[in-house]
């Protein structure tokens, strides 16, 4: 049976994810980092909206595509640097997505609504993007969080904590209070949300 062009689309990221040189240890294996992080993607925004839009799960899964293409040292290491970064991943990511998606045959309004999701335009607004980004906070939260905390002190990762919290729904935060979270990382999150 062929494959069709949303499972042709979901195995070309996967390819371009699949070169990631860095490196992401679980249970003793390795695997290329982007790859990992886009698959966690998947899953946990069927996990959260099992009946996901097309276009969202494309978008969810090309989130970070390729991504280490384009290194935070290459800007500033202030706030201005970190968002113009921020705002050069997403037009890359954005546009390798949308040639993928050309190079299937999806028609060009379908390409446009991915490259808006990717964009992560008007959170709060669009009842897509906000779930977008309630799933990438839910995969932080589920899977790089306690790494990050042991890493950084309480205080920077309230605030971070708070950062995140604060671009949620409130569907989005009562997914988060149901992760199965360590009780020090429950705590930092109550005392982010107090």
């Amino acid at each position: 049976m062929k494959p069709t062009r949303f499972e042709t689309a979901i195995a070309l990221i996967d390819k371009k994810n699949a070169e990631d040189p860095n490196t992401y240890q679980v249970s003793g294996l390795e695997y290329p980092k982007e790859l990992l992080y886009s698959q966690r993607m998947s899953r946990k925004l069927l996990q959260f909206k099992p009946n996901a839009s097309r276009a969202l799960q494309i978008a969810a899964r090309a989130q970070h595509i390729c991504r280490w293409k384009i290194a935070r040292d290459e800007y500033p290491m202030d706030r201005v640097g970190y968002l113009k970064w921020r705002e050069t991943l997403k037009k890359m990511h954005a546009d390798l997505t949308s040639e993928i998606l050309n190079q299937v045959g999806y028609d060009s309004e379908f390409i446009e609504r991915v490259s808006f999701l990717i964009n992560k335009k008007l959170i709060k607004k669009n009842e897509e993007t906000q779930i977008l980004e309630d799933t990438i906070c839910l995969v932080f939260l589920d899977y790089y969080f306690e790494e990050f905390a042991e890493k950084h002190n309480d205080d920077k990762v309230v605030d971070i904590l708070r950062k995140t919290w604060g671009k949620m729904s409130e569907e989005g935060h009562a997914e988060a209070l149901k992760l199965k979270l360590s009780d020090k990382a429950l705590s930092l999150i109550k005392q982010a949300i107090a």
